[in-house]
């Protein structure tokens, strides 16, 4: 398939000119339950602290790694791809935190395939883990051991030395000058002991150390929203006496001068972060689209197969049609119509999309051959001579007036985009189909992510404040019930509501507090109907997701991001319309 242009995200080196310290561990909100760092401002926090890199490692998933490279590059940032995992080496023992970081593509694919495996085979209590002996080929990686919550760690803070120095060696040696000894002071208890211990097992054994601050917010002031926002995950609220409390507030990003003083006796766990970001070049190819190979008949190629579909599909389409007052007329209009044909074919074929045409024409034939009813066709794929021609919409555009401009233009270069409705009860089918004919390992749906949106972020905020529910419903209720309104916004419209929060100083620590949240990413979910098919396995190109006791996989990546990495999107709509006509169809 021949690309638009691609999108040019040159890898950003590290100047040769000194830089004293890199954050290796950070969670952004996409570890949707411990993290409240934004993607953009976190860049943006790095380069204006004259960080010459960063890494993003969120838990178990590389939902934001696309957003985050995007980012990083464009402001001049090297981006560091990681994941922070669960790593189990029996189901008895409770799992441990390993940092994995990519050094290169080979690592990035490495990774990719790890984290599938994690979430399709590996989750325990929810919790997608990875096993030990998964890590036999680690080429292309770099370990961080996860400090006081690493096997290594916790075996020093339990009085283990012994078993502590084993488990060393094993990690040593299954990333061989690739594991590092994590450190960090970010107030937590038993820090000093064990960044003590653990030094001592460095030095014996000759392997280095690394600091890290296991960012989880940007600055001191939101610990109080982190600490919400792991609440609202929790059920908890945040006066509990009883609740665990397993961050500080000094796990916002820090400065390299902040980071200099704090390891000030360990100069070279600082220094090493530079070297690590300097071992990690990983580059991602954007903007560069890929469709699976469309079988055609034995010497004919793709171009020339859907030329010859079209054709013979407008020749029936036009046998179909009413004729014409006279044979002129007839003429005439036949000629218009190849005319139009042969432009659409011109333009659609010299953009690189007949694959595009051909595989979304073979699954609804499908469809309709197995009685699942199919929609006449919407959006502007509707213009489409061609389309109408293949029999993927029913509405002839030229009858119409419908411009096939609309859906294709080569002054203004974007993937075609066919929204095919289907019987809510057959929809499955054809997906199923679609899995069986390009392999199940390449074909998944794509997934979607909630974010905390103004009312409910108000309700969940004032729950975990302790606040009882009529209070807080009243305050949720002031807000309007508008698309897409904020907090700032809604504040601003409604006078009642802006009038309680000047007033009343529990309304305007609920609402400052929820601002805070506002917007963050929540959960994930799955696109409605948004499908894609790879022209070789699914995680060539994104890692995998799914719910614990489920097989089926979406791609970490959403509708946007899949795009970028270049997939090609396939809209399969359930409609709930087509099911009852069908029904009563049936019942006539």
């Amino acid at each position: 398939m021949n690309p638009p242009s691609p999108e040019r995200v040159g890898l950003v080196r590290i100047a040769a000119m000194p830089a004293s310290f890199v954050h290796l561990h950070v969670h952004s909100d996409y570890s949707l339950i411990d993290g409240i760092v934004r993607v953009k401002p976190l860049v943006q926090a790095v380069a204006g602290a004259a960080m010459p890199a960063v890494a993003l490692t969120d838990q178990c998933n590389m939902f934001a790694l696309v957003k985050f490279y995007r980012a990083a590059v464009a402001a001049g940032v090297k981006p560091i791809a990681g994941v922070d995992l669960w790593v189990q080496d029996d189901v008895k023992d409770a799992p441990a935190r390993l940092l994995l970081l990519c050094q290169d593509r080979g690592g990035y694919l490495r990774l990719t395939r790890l984290l599938s495996r994690a979430y399709i085979e590996g989750q325990h209590h929810g919790i997608p883990t990875v096993k030990r002996e998964w890590l036999r080929d680690s080429e292309g990686l770099i370990a961080l051991s996860g400090a006081g919550e690493g096997d290594i760690g916790q075996a020093l803070i339990d009085g283990k030395p012994a078993l502590a120095a084993s488990r060393l060696r094993f990690w040593s040696g299954l990333f061989p000058q690739r594991f590092y000894l994590e450190l960090q002071r970010t107030g937590r208890a038993r820090d000093e002991q064990y960044i003590r211990d653990v030094v001592e097992l460095a030095l014996e054994h000759a392997v280095p150390v690394v600091a890290t601050n296991d960012v989880r917010f940007l600055t001191p002031q939101d610990f109080e929203a982190h600490e919400a926002r792991v609440c609202i995950h929790s059920g908890r609220t945040l006066d509990d006496a009883r609740r665990p409390h397993h961050y500080s507030a000094q796990q916002y990003l820090r400065t390299p001068e902040e980071m200099a003083e704090l390891f000030a006796d360990i100069p070279e766990a600082l220094a090493n972060t530079v070297e690590i970001a300097r071992r990690c070049n990983l580059e991602l190819t954007l903007g560069t689209n890929v469709l699976p190979d469309f079988p055609t008949p034995e010497g004919m190629n793709a171009d020339e197969y859907f030329a010859v579909e079209a054709r013979a599909g407008l020749k029936r389409r036009m046998q179909g049609m009413s004729a014409c007052a006279t044979a002129e007329e007839e003429a005439v209009r036949r000629e218009g119509y190849e005319a139009r044909l042969e432009l659409e074919l011109g333009v659609i074929i010299k953009m690189g999309f007949p694959g595009y045409f051909l595989i979304v024409a073979d699954f609804i034939r499908w469809a309709k051959a197995n009685d699942i009813p199919v929609g006449p066709g919407r959006g502007s794929g509707a213009g489409s001579l061609v389309a109408y021609s293949l029999d993927i919409t029913d509405l002839d555009p030229i009858r119409y007036e419908l411009l096939f401009e609309r859906f294709l233009n080569p002054e203004r270069v974007s993937l075609p985009d066919f929204d095919i409705d289907f019987c809510m009860d057959g929809r499955d089918r054809v997906i199923e189909y679609v899995a069986q004919r390009y392999g199940r390992e390449k074909v998944s749906q794509i997934i979607t992510y909630g974010t905390m949106a103004a009312k409910a972020v108000v309700r969940d905020v004032g729950r975990v404040l302790g606040h009882p529910y009529g209070f807080v419903d009243k305050i949720a209720k002031l807000i309007p019930f508008e698309l897409g309104i904020t907090l700032d916004k809604a504040l601003e419209d409604e006078e009642q509501l802006r009038q309680r929060y000047e007033d009343e100083e529990e309304v305007r620590t609920l609402i400052d507090l929820a601002r805070a949240l506002e917007g963050l990413v929540r959960n994930a979910g799955k696109h409605a109907g948004g499908v894609v098919i790879a022209p070789s396995e699914l995680t060539d190109f994104t890692p995998l997701f799914c719910d614990q006791g489920s097989f089926a996989t979406v791609s970490q990546f959403d509708k946007v991001d899949v795009e970028a990495v270049g997939l090609v999107k396939f809209y399969f709509l359930g409609l709930r319309t087509l099911t009852i006509i069908d029904r009563c169809v049936k019942c006539m």
